[in-house]
């Protein structure tokens, strides 16, 4: 009967209800006091099954619904001012210098990397969208810079520090209504965004006051587990939707023709070059520069014409595809982090050595395809990083007057808007600490 138990089980409840209904219906006899001669007769009837099963599922719900209901001090109303943040600093305080010592070992180490990649790109992307969506007020050095700003404190001080704090794409359309708002009525945006800043740390501070957080008890597993769906669906639209961005800015041409090389228009740079001819007068040649657009590729061929710049080769123009390097590039960095990612249970080296590739398997298949791509020399997009740590509008300083040229009611009107900003940094926020913290990851 066990061995169809387990053999039938589903998962870990249906093999322990098995075991406890095998040693329920089972009759021990200690070893050395059995006669062979006595012989105990079967049992008449058989036990059933289904009702292992149903004994099963009832221990598994009551199960979720305990872990569904987040039940923890944590998560406690305490009903006094700043009562929940007072007890989250006493919980905290024994493991605050622990918290740096634990940070020195391998497995941290690889964290610590595959963190600055996973913030680095999508902060600095997002500055850059967000750059064109209110044109230059706000780009990716003010991005870049508030969020090493609001991540360094928050990783020191907050309650759960392995939650990560960047933008998300209701964010952007947040921003972008916002400016389209103040360009339409002309308001000073960054006077309005300044003031609707002040106003949502504010609420915030209220929330933490009122100890709002104990509302997460009520947020059940279905509604985690919708979340965490729904920020890797973003995160694959968004990947798959820049690779196809990328046939738009370097579409490809399946027709080409190389004799009409030296008359196509393009953007880039390396095709404007002046032809050096050779013309044969005489014994002795005489050298003119003339623009390749005057000349066809068989003409430029026959005056002795010389390839030169980035998109030539040694026997004549070479044009790389930037659209297709990417797809190989997208689909190569997937698998093969996928696949260091697994090479835990291989059987090549020793276990420490697996072990250690499969926690750095992100950061070595980042490194190994940029150099790749480096070696190759296909021009593909690169990631624009600013230079020089300053505003991008050479008009305005760091600091902003919340008031600025606007009306002084915008002040106040602002916390209509602050208060959406709010609820949507609020449930962002807690949905990803409640994920967290959940029992399976066995923090402290």
């Amino acid at each position: 009967v066990f061995h169809d138990v387990a053999y039938k089980a589903k998962d870990r409840n249906d093999l322990l209800s098995g075991i406890d209904e095998f040693l329920d219906q089972v009759t021990v006899l200690p070893p050395g006091e059995w006669d062979p001669s006595i012989r105990i007769e079967p049992p008449k009837s058989v036990p059933s099954q289904v009702k292992g099963k149903k004994r099963s599922s009832l221990s598994c719900r009551k199960g979720l619904k305990e872990e569904g209901h987040h039940a923890g001090p944590e998560l406690q109303r305490t009903g006094r001012l700043f009562g929940g943040l007072i007890l989250d600093i006493k919980r905290k305080a024994p493991f605050f210098l622990s918290d740096f010592k634990d940070a020195l070992s391998l497995q941290c180490l690889a964290s610590i990397l595959f963190l600055y990649c996973a913030c680095m790109s999508p902060v600095i992307t997002f500055g850059g969208l967000l750059g064109e969506a209110t044109q230059g007020r706000i780009s990716a050095i003010e991005s870049l810079f508030g969020a090493s700003l609001t991540g360094i404190a928050y990783s020191l001080f907050a309650g759960q520090p392995l939650t990560i704090l960047g933008s998300t794409g209701p964010v952007l359309v947040f921003e972008k209504i916002l400016f389209k708002f103040c360009r339409n009525y002309g308001l000073s945006y960054l006077s309005l965004r300044t003031s609707i800043g002040l106003w949502t740390a504010f609420l915030c501070i209220v929330l933490v006051a009122t100890d709002a957080s104990s509302l997460v008890c009520y947020i059940t597993r279905f509604t985690e587990e919708a979340f965490a769906t729904l920020i890797c669906i973003i995160f694959i639209y968004e990947a798959l939707e820049k690779l196809v961005d990328l046939g738009e800015v370097y579409p490809f041409n399946m027709h080409n023709d190389l004799n009409k090389l030296t008359s196509y228009s393009a953007a880039s740079s390396y095709l404007n070059y002046w032809l050096v001819v050779s013309l044969y007068s005489g014994y002795l040649p005489e050298l003119f520069a003339l623009h390749f657009k005057l000349f066809s590729l068989q003409e430029c061929l026959e005056y002795h014409g010389v390839f030169r710049g980035s998109a030539c080769g040694h026997h004549g123009p070479y044009i790389p595809d930037v659209l297709f390097w990417s797809v190989i590039l997208f689909f190569a960095t997937f698998f093969l982090s996928s696949f260091l990612k697994k090479f835990k249970t291989k059987r090549y080296f020793p276990t420490k050595v697996r072990s250690t590739i499969s926690d750095f398997a992100v950061f070595l298949t980042i490194v190994i395809m940029v150099l790749i791509d480096y070696l190759v020399g296909v021009p593909s997009p690169k990631l624009q990083v600013p230079e020089k740590f300053e505003p991008t509008r050479k008009d305005r300083g760091w600091f902003i007057d919340p008031l600025g040229g606007n009306p002084w009611w915008t002040l106040l009107i602002a916390a209509v808007p602050a208060l959406l900003c709010t609820i949507l940094i609020f449930m962002d926020q807690q949905i990803t600490a409640v994920i967290i913290n959940r029992k399976e990851h066995k923090l402290k």
